[in-house]
């Protein structure tokens, strides 16, 4: 009897101890990656982090995502290869470099395309957004939405910028894209493009005398200790992709494919939301470490300034997509 019943015993904790075995195995490693700080206000660790939690939220334990942050897997390029192969499970990238694969990314490059972040999440979230993202697809990479980094505004060492004229003859580093160097040359600088892990020593050493950047970013990356003058120029919508290996994605059951997309759509909610309470945090802190910050008057003079970059690259982007956009952000 009692052999029996150590047996039943033994049978039972071998079968709990074989079902937490396969609990465990069934754990789906996520490999997710990006180029900033893992800084508790930086806008691709907080969309990354909240992504995670999400997953957690929804399917504890069948998710493990690890992190690597700071250009640990490389650069934003070797990132989107990384995952167009598989080797890379996820990541968060700029649209501005995920335009190196699909053109039509440079859609928000476009400056001074959007008046506010409400607008820019409009048309990221409609139609418009879910085309670009569907544009990657066929080349590896599942879009799952777009978080943000929030408004580009130029830091520099030389002025502040309260008119077009300001940019003359200023030296600024600006994300390695055609539209970003031929957007800054028509405002009268002199756009030097290099990787982001280049910038900081750039601005430090010399090099460059600014650089155009979100404010989150600006803090998170301390250039508030190398730049005198922040300038709210809000000359383009920082859009960050959140996005995932075809190759992952086609490894998880429709169930777990379902959980990942509202897993993504909850995180880049929460991340939106935690980048407009920290900005205002976020200017008065730069502005105590006494960087001398000052606002845009007349937004219009610098729209007619840039209004030959949108007949140059209308036909790179996409006649009919840049038409679409600028039909919704004028009603």
């Amino acid at each position: 009897m009692f052999s029996s019943r150590l047996s039943i015993l033994t049978g039972a904790m071998l079968v709990g101890l074989l079902t937490v075995s396969a609990q465990v195995q069934a754990a789906t490693t996520l490999r997710l990656g990006w180029t900033t700080a893992d800084s508790e206000v930086d806008p691709y660790a907080i969309a990354a982090r909240y992504f995670a939690e999400e997953l957690e939220n929804a399917a504890p334990g069948e998710f493990d995502v690890k992190f690597f942050p700071n250009h640990q897997l490389g650069d934003d390029t070797e990132m989107l290869q990384g995952m167009q192969l598989g080797i890379l499970d996820a990541a968060v990238i700029t649209g501005t470099q995920i335009s190196t694969i699909d053109s039509s990314f440079q859609l928000n490059d476009l400056p001074f395309l959007y008046s506010n972040s409400e607008q820019a999440h409009e048309i990221l979230d409609g139609e418009i957004g879910q085309e670009l993202m569907q544009r990657l697809e066929p080349q590896g990479i599942i879009g799952l939405g777009f978080a943000e980094a929030g408004f580009r505004h130029t830091i520099n060492n030389e002025r502040a910028i309260t008119s077009p004229e300001d940019f003359n003859g200023i030296k600024l580093r600006v994300q390695p894209s055609d539209l970003y160097i031929e957007s800054f040359r028509v405002l009268g600088s002199n756009p030097l493009p290099l990787a982001w892990s280049e910038s900081f020593t750039a601005v430090q050493q010399g090099t460059v005398d600014g650089l155009e950047i979100p404010l989150a970013v600006i803090f998170a990356n301390k250039y508030p200790e190398v730049t005198d003058y922040l300038s709210l120029t809000s000359h383009t919508y920082n859009a960050l992709g959140l996005l995932i290996s075809k190759q992952a994605m086609d490894g998880l059951s429709a169930d777990m494919q379902g959980i990942v997309r509202e897993a993504s759509a909850k995180a880049i909610e929460r991340q939106r939301e935690t980048i407009a309470a920290n900005n205002e945090e976020i200017l008065v802190q730069i502005a105590e470490q006494g960087m001398e910050i000052n606002e845009i008057e007349n937004v219009e003079a610098f729209r007619e300034r840039v209004a030959p970059v949108y007949e140059e690259y209308r036909g790179k982007i996409g006649a009919d997509l840049v038409d679409r956009t600028l039909q919704l952000v004028t009603e």
